[in-house]
């Protein structure tokens, strides 16, 4: 199968759909929050009552222009909304109000990074603004679908590519570069799990060297987004068997099954939908001015690519450093907290990277829950450098009592728990002479040629001094007495 898969390839494009976080729906005051009980956030305009008028959310525009500006868009500056519609049991108007012939952004692109270290540019056909649907509930009664219409009128944005992606890895890039940039951008919480942030994939396989596409099947239903890698995968896999065993393929939908991690179909589409577009009588048209989009580009966020330009040339920082520590938009704040207030900028990553990261993760918090504010994550790398305190000291023994006592300072707790280092020449040779008396065969050792032997004596030397000596000042000083001794 191997060999036969690598005569296709696949082409692919993502529809993505993000929940805006707001605080009222789209086009309603009705409150935009997940979790509230069944059926509680709706009104009469949610539920297209006669009578009614929808009303836009300001709110959702800006993020839209966000996002258009974050992704290299072009923002249209003439807008008009229409009416889609399907039907289905969880859509109370029979329609819903989108974007058609004129999305408020077009024309983008997005850089990602694949793991092999190759940058690939994944075109942007557009954004639009639309409302989602309630949700149908099919395994809480044995004989009835049950609809929730708490999430019909959410305001969404829907992102749809070019279909520039030619494997599951290029989709599992793009896809987590979004969701980063929708955190960043704090217009939606990425969460794809609670349905927030929704995935569908147009996937279809080629002879490569062919320039027409093949017949395009779109995947639904994927929750995460390693599922989304999966259910790609498979679909490749299933669409070449199909071929290559002289089958036909269908224009069709199909569902992701996780647990067996294969697609069934859905519905068959045997031509392109038609959804009966027609402008929406009820929505005044659209005007962005320039003026609207200079003032979200001056609100606009530092984003996750320009923080990972400054780690990796500013401050000198490995790519991998770097890209563990814009991982979220809070992380990476507390960072710039930390580097503010300490030059050190490889020890301030080093400590965020493992002890601060070992904590939260043990404790299943996140940054902001952190007790520590970044002053004093900066103070105990300004405590290592200047000497004060050993590392070992600081991660095993200064650290845990600052996450105990967050109030005291560092180098309080320091001077309490006896772990300033000494760095007295005086005191440290009286230390060496010590481990050199109690030590005299390894001592003519070292003196043979046995040089690595230093390490054990450095070990010594912590344990008679507790630790206290400053591994710096006595290095030197070891080797000297040692190369003397008689």
């Amino acid at each position: 199968m191997t060999s036969i898969r690598d005569s296709y390839e696949a082409v692919i494009g993502l529809e993505v759909h993000a929940q805006m976080l707001t605080k009222s729906k789209a086009y309603s005051s009705d409150i935009n929050e997940y979790g509230a009980r069944p059926n509680t956030h709706v009104s009469s305009i949610t539920l297209g009552h006669p009578g009614t008028l929808p009303k836009m959310n300001k709110k959702t525009i800006e993020f839209a222009i966000k996002l258009g500006l974050a992704l290299n868009c072009k923002i249209a500056s003439h807008q008009h909304f229409a009416r889609k519609n399907y039907f289905y049991p969880d859509l109370p108007k029979g329609y819903q109000i989108t974007q058609d012939t004129t999305p408020i952004c077009t024309g983008g692109f997005v850089d990602v990074k694949l793991e092999d270290g190759v940058v690939k540019r994944i075109g942007i056909t557009r954004i639009h603004m639309e409302e989602d649907a309630g949700k149908s509930i099919h395994d809480v009664d044995v004989y009835d679908t049950l609809v929730d219409l708490n999430r019909a009128g959410t305001p969404l944005l829907e992102i749809v590519t070019e279909p520039d992606m030619r494997s599951a890895d290029e989709a599992y890039a793009y896809l987590t570069e979004i969701r980063q940039l929708v955190r960043y951008l704090d217009i939606c919480d990425g969460n794809m799990e609670e349905g927030s942030l929704r995935c569908d994939a147009n996937i279809s396989v080629r002879k490569k060297g062919a320039e027409a596409f093949g017949t395009k099947v779109e995947v639904k239903n994927m929750n995460s987004i390693r599922n989304v890698h999966r259910a790609i995968s498979h679909e490749i896999d299933r669409q070449i068997e199909v071929l290559e065993t002289g089958g036909a393929l269908s224009q069709e939908t199909r569902s992701f099954d996780a647990a067996s991690g294969t697609t069934s179909s859905m519905r068959t589409k045997e031509a392109a939908n038609d959804y009966r577009y027609f402008p929406e009588p009820d929505l005044a048209p659209l005007f962005v001015s320039q003026e609207q989009i200079e003032a979200v580009k001056q609100e606009m966020p530092v984003l996750p690519k320009e923080l990972f330009e400054k780690y990796t040339t500013e401050l000198k920082l490995s790519d991998y450093d770097a890209n563990i520590l814009i991982i979220t938009k809070a992380f990476a704040l507390y960072f710039e907290e930390v580097i503010a207030q300490t030059k050190n900028y490889k020890g301030a990553a080093n400590w965020m990277i493992g002890e601060v990261r070992s904590y939260l993760n043990q404790q299943g918090k996140d940054i902001e829950d952190f007790p520590l504010e970044p002053k004093s994550i900066a103070e105990l790398v300004n405590l290592i450098d200047s000497g004060k305190i050993s590392h070992s000291a600081a991660s095993q023994g200064l650290f845990p009592e600052m996450i105990a006592f967050p109030e005291v300072h560092p180098e309080e707790l320091a001077n309490k728990l006896n772990l300033i280092q000494d760095s007295d020449e005086d005191s440290i040779k009286g230390f060496i002479q010590t481990v050199i008396e109690q030590n005299a065969s390894e001592v003519l050792r070292y003196q043979s040629g046995e040089k690595q032997l230093v390490g054990f004596f450095m070990g010594q030397l912590m344990k008679a001094s507790k630790g206290k000596a400053d591994p710096k000042a006595a290095n030197k000083l070891m080797r000297e007495m040692l190369d003397n001794a008689k």
